[in-house]
């Protein structure tokens, strides 16, 4: 938890603005957390993290925790595996216990179709080493015996999946970040960029409502907003918000311990143990492709439908509590990593479409490498945006 100032002031003295930066990353939820982190661990100084709102108060403070190794893509693979390897430690590394629950991510599928590109991407991920495997129905039914396994083909499975509390994750950041000198702005909105007139085009400061910092790199990590921010800056970011629900239920008198991450994967719905309750998600009936956060009211309707359908043992459930967020989708459900061609300097990790916060221990380690000139333990160049100009759409499967 942020300790809160005594002063008048809205701004404590930590957060006093710089008039320059060697980085300015824009963004405090996970992403942007963990590349400040990961530039102080390798020596950058000067490093500043600007935040409209408070850190984790966007997309990561909304999630629903989920962290899975299972995909399609191989870069998402080794981004997703390396992030759950961070998450097994951080309790040890950085001292925050971020109630990381591994009971295995469980996918239902429903048609010969899905099943057949879910055993490809299994024996992908196989020959990267996961222990995913999959289910025959008989096996579902066992292990989720609150499933109705009607309608069912086959299941998909890794036990090393889990979930965890995003918040907790940002926080141990955060505070590992400050302990390495990284200024952390808050309350701090973007509003424009500078550059030079040079043949390359390299941003030259950041304008925001609270002054200007005068940097040579910038990063955008602001998720569902990263397109609005690479407007500001002239850099085409394709990333769009998509509301999503979630429901927290009252505590349930059945043990869900062993319980693994649900997903329906046609419909999208799903439900993993929280506390000692569940939590449920699903689309909307209809998406909403803006920055509307607010609750829906028929929303519930369509979760007691998906409720009912797939999981109708859990139909008893109490609501206790719930919330909207937004997903940052991209046109082919990846990620956007890399370094703008139209301004030098300026470099992006955004587009995560839902899995984000799974990745962000792996994308902060991977920033810093492209930022300070290191070699990532993956080569993410296949997330360059600009592959939308050339190879095309990089189409991740395993989206929910």
């Amino acid at each position: 938890m942020e300790t809160p100032t005594t002063s008048n002031s809205p701004h404590s003295a930590a957060d006093s603005m710089p008039e320059s930066a060697s980085v300015v990353i824009i963004g405090a939820g996970v992403i942007g957390a963990a590349i400040a982190y990961h530039l102080a661990e390798r020596g950058v100084e000067d490093i500043v993290l600007v935040e409209r709102d408070t850190p984790g108060s966007g997309s990561t403070s909304k999630a629903a925790g989920g962290v899975r190794c299972q995909f399609s893509d191989e870069v998402n693979i080794a981004l997703a595996a390396r992030g759950l390897e961070v998450l097994r430690n951080f309790e040890a590394d950085f001292g925050v216990d971020i109630d990381l629950v591994s009971n295995g991510y469980l996918f239902l599928l429903d048609s010969n179709e899905s099943a057949d590109a879910f055993a490809a991407n299994v024996a992908l991920q196989q020959r990267m080493g996961l222990d995913s495997r999959m289910l025959t129905v008989a096996e579902v039914a066992e292990l989720a015996p609150f499933v109705d396994t009607e309608g069912l083909v086959a299941g998909a499975f890794n036990p090393g999946d889990g979930h965890c509390t995003p918040e907790a994750v940002v926080s141990g950041y955060i505070t590992a970040a400050r302990e390495r000198g990284v200024r952390v702005l808050k309350n701090c909105e973007v509003t424009g960029f500078e550059a030079d007139d040079g043949p390359s085009r390299r941003v030259t400061s950041v304008i925001t409502d609270r002054g200007t910092i005068s940097c040579s790199q910038v990063v955008c990590a602001a998720g569902a907003w990263s397109g609005l921010i690479g407007q500001l800056a002239g850099v085409d970011l394709p990333v769009k918000p998509l509301r999503r629900e979630i429901m927290v239920s009252e505590p349930v008198d059945f043990d869900t311990s062993g319980m693994p991450f649900t997903i329906d994967f046609s419909t999208s719905y799903y439900v993993h143990p929280e506390g000692s309750g569940l939590l449920f998600g699903c689309p909307d009936e209809v998406d909403d492709w803006s920055f509307n956060d607010k609750r829906d009211p028929n929303w519930l309707s369509t979760l007691a439908e998906h409720i009912a359908a797939r999981t109708p043992a859990l139909g008893e459930v109490e609501a206790k509590h719930g919330w909207a967020g937004l997903y940052e989708m991209t046109p082919d459900h990846n990620a956007l990593i890399g370094e703008a061609e139209e301004l030098s300097g300026f470099f992006y990790a955004c587009g995560f479409s839902g899995h984000g916060f799974l990745m962000g221990p792996a994308v902060g380690e991977v920033l810093a490498d492209l930022i300070t000139g290191g070699e990532p333990f993956v080569d993410v160049s296949p997330m360059d945006k600009r592959r939308f100009a050339t190879t095309g759409l990089r189409k991740e499967l395993n989206v929910v």
